[in-house]
């Protein structure tokens, strides 16, 4: 299939054909179609899959075919993104989307001052992209009103409910005509986002490109059983290859991505920390170095990477495993971006290993475990492994095809055969 079968008009076509895109990927070439249709949509589908363009192609093909029934100048779009970063990300698609067009579009959130994003808004714009927080407060403020909104988007929908935006979220809804089309876009469907859903669609249709809360099937995943203190010279021994070109390392706490990224700097590996704490010019200029190969690794704590959308991250590695396993299978898709492949690593200390069997449990696989390393520790390894789940390995994508695109094959920085997966030291992957 191509764009142009999905009957997108000429300048939505020229716009898709200059960001270098010919075929549609399976989120957009389903759900497209229904959104051109007027229908409400709930979509499953994780961030990398193109769930962005999904959105906006059709909703700027319905603002420019369609006669706006409200006042010139009024915002029609309203998407709603939980962070700073996911929502910037949005933007930047409406207007390379959009280039072709005249529509206008603004993006708000908070962590910088309100005052120039007031003016823009004074002089109007056709879709409003926005984080709940700064939304609500202009909307206190009697700035922004929400009475001629047509098309409501809600992105990532579980995490607005992770991060206790929920609320905001309803509050938001509330302020929305009645009559709307509403999209929902959501990697996972827990009970409170189906009632939501319950709630705000009407006769929605149903679009998901892979099963509810697994992992993205090119990934190929390991991890290492180490002992807390021995962590960050694992991580320093596996930086050691240069294979890891762009590495995206998650921590459990602000303080310990922080702390992690300023040794690993120390230690001659160009590194930054982005969390929730950072300005949000600090977290911009790192998420810029790290896109552009200034900084080799990135640290950043759950919240603040769920809106990281880079290209060609080699590794993402879990210094520490996540309490809650959904975050896990939003970790590892950094590395599989627009259908490529990757390689995910996690670290498990003793006081991990419920972690584990949790993320195993959700996934139904077993991860296979690295017993061969510098740091290995008989200590943090578990007795037994879970006999169900299978190994985790490559599996037919969710659509039916085969995965098409395999992990790129890289070559160790001694200049021998491609290699994917662990090689320092001559690791090797030991599966029992």
């Amino acid at each position: 299939m191509q764009f142009h079968d999905l009957k997108l008009i000429d300048p939505l076509l020229r716009a898709v054909s200059a960001e270098g895109y010919n075929e549609p990927t399976p989120i957009q070439a389903r759900a497209i179609p229904h959104i051109l249709d007027g229908k409400d949509l709930i979509g499953c589908a994780q961030t990398g899959t193109g769930k962005t363009a999904a959105f906006a192609l059709p909703i700027l093909q319905r603002l420019l075919t369609e006669t706006p029934g409200r006042a010139r100048g009024a915002t029609r779009v309203l998407v709603l993104s939980p962070t700073r970063e996911l929502a910037t990300q949005i933007g930047d698609s409406f207007a390379a989307y959009g280039r072709q067009t005249r529509l206008k579009h603004i993006v708000i959130f908070g962590g910088v001052g309100q005052q120039p994003q007031v003016e823009a808004l004074r002089r109007g714009a056709d879709i409003l992209v926005a984080t709940p927080g700064r939304l609500l407060d202009l909307m206190n403020q009697g700035i922004i009103r929400l009475n001629s909104i047509e098309i409501f988007v809600l992105d990532e929908a579980d995490r607005m409910l992770d991060m206790g935006f929920i609320h905001d979220v309803r509050r938001i809804i509330k302020a929305l005509p009645s009559q709307r089309q509403t999209l929902m876009f959501s990697a996972t469907m827990p009970q409170d986002i189906q009632d939501l859903a319950a709630h705000i669609l009407v006769n929605p249709v149903h679009v998901a490109v892979t099963p509810q809360a697994t992992t993205v099937e090119k990934i190929e995943q390991s991890v290492f059983f180490v002992e807390k203190k021995d962590k960050r010279a694992l991580l320093e021994h596996l930086l050691d290859d240069q294979a890891f070109r762009r590495v995206l390392v998650f921590t459990r706490t602000k303080h310990g991505a922080n702390k992690l990224a300023q040794q690993l700097d120390r230690g001659n590996i160009r590194a930054d920390a982005i969390h929730g704490n950072k300005s949000q010019s600090a977290r911009e200029r790192a998420l810029a170095n790290f896109k552009s190969g200034k900084i080799r690794v990135l640290v950043a704590t759950d919240i603040a990477a769920r809106g990281i959308d880079v290209e060609d991250v080699t590794h993402v590695i879990n210094f520490d495993l996540p309490n809650e396993p959904e975050s896990y299978v939003h970790r590892i898709g950094r590395t599989a971006r627009a259908g490529a492949g990757g390689i995910a690593y996690s670290f498990c200390d003793i006081e991990e290993r419920a972690y584990l069997r949790d993320i195993e449990k959700l996934i139904r696989l077993r991860v296979p475990v690295i017993s061969e390393h510098p740091y290995a520790s008989p200590l943090a390894a578990p007795v037994s492994r879970p006999e169900n789940p299978a190994p985790a390995r490559r599996q037919p994508a969710a659509d039916g095809r085969e995965a098409a695109d395999k992990p790129r094959r890289r070559r160790s920085r001694s200049g021998g055969q491609p290699h994917n997966g662990y090689t320092p030291a001559a690791g090797r992957v030991n599966q029992q």
